[in-house]
């Protein structure tokens, strides 16, 4: 559903669910946000049909009637508040918990503002949404990626995208036409599951690795989600056999790198007082940035792809220290 149409909507239900009375068609089309853009009465009736079916579909209580019993009246419509009113809402801690979660998990998105307004709706309402954290701890969930949003709305509408994107193995960007099913978070990255076109296999995205726009494309609705598909199960199944299959050769100075070392399949004492570790990885990008943070301390040594990586990585924090330089 387009923003304008969900307005429109929304104007309604708030204009039927304040007044005291019906409200004839010519006073909605006269006051709702929205009907003024119709052109002709045609027009605005067949919206304004529209409207009253999904309103319907989606439970809202729209009532048809006349304000006067014994005149024949044009019948208007109104929304009895006691029929559209949620009852009584209690929420356990972990539950209020969760929605706290789930509304900072969108302070960086462009929906940061509707998820705001969800939590002072229910605090006003009187249900407790305090900022507490699940098992003593503080969980942090951000939604930066400029792709995240499109593609979110992308799977609520089940519609195709194509998008250009830069795999973790190559520099090389190419253009993906995917189906998409679904969007998880793991490990700090956000991903999205669907059906590539171009391939004509089921795959796993990652959003940060999304070059550009993400461009929306055929009709909503036309893409078919597999019944029973575990989206998060695709994730972490496609993380783990990247992993088993990905080693890299490090060099390392001793007395550093120790993050490094706990979680090195092998260690081999090298000349000069450095070793040669063995990591098993799935994501190049991932680790070429983490190597580069020991800066001389750590050198990649295989393979190809990762070693550039991290030369990516020093060579952009290089330039940007060069650019914060008087001449």
């Amino acid at each position: 559903m387009s923003a304008r149409k969900t307005e429109r909507l929304l104007n309604l239900v708030i204009c039927l669910l304040a007044a005291r009375q019906y409200v004839s068609k010519e006073k909605i089309r006269a006051t709702v946000s929205g009907y003024s853009d119709c052109k002709t009465d045609d027009a605005f009736e067949r919206m304004f049909e529209r409207d009253k079916d999904e309103l319907r579909e989606m439970g809202v209580p729209l009532e048809t009637g006349t304000n006067r019993t014994w005149f024949d009246d044009e019948p208007g419509y109104r929304i009895s508040p006691s029929e559209y009113a949620l009852p009584e809402i209690s929420l356990e801690p972990d539950e209020a918990a969760v929605l706290g979660l789930a509304a900072r998990t969108w302070q960086q998105a462009t929906l940061a503002r509707a998820a705001s307004d969800a939590l002072l709706k229910l605090q006003a309402a009187g249900v407790e949404t305090a900022d507490v954290s699940l098992a003593g701890i503080e969980p942090r969930v951000s939604a930066s990626e400029p792709a995240f949003e499109p593609l979110w709305r992308a799977v609520c509408d089940q519609r195709p995208v194509r998008f250009s994107y830069r795999t973790s193995q190559s520099p090389d960007i190419r253009k993906r036409h995917v189906e998409p099913w679904g969007i998880v978070s793991w490990h700090g990255h956000w991903y999205v599951v669907g059906h590539d076109r171009d391939r004509e296999a089921e795959r796993v995205f990652r959003l940060d690795r999304v070059v550009g726009e993400v461009e929306p494309f055929g009709a909503p609705g036309s893409v078919a989600v597999p019944a029973g598909v575990d989206i998060r199960a695709r994730v972490v199944g496609s993380a783990t056999e990247r992993c088993d299959r990905e080693v890299a050769r490090v060099r390392i100075r001793d007395g550093a790198g120790f993050p490094l070392r706990r979680q090195a399949t092998a260690v081999k004492p090298d000349e000069d007082g450095w070793d040669i570790v063995e990591l098993r990885y799935w994501d190049t990008d991932g680790l070429g940035e983490w190597l580069a943070g020991f800066g001389s301390d750590v050198i990649a040594l295989d393979p190809p792809e990762l070693r550039e990586a991290v030369l990516r990585r020093v060579r952009a924090v290089a330039a940007g220290s060069l650019r914060g330089v008087e001449p």
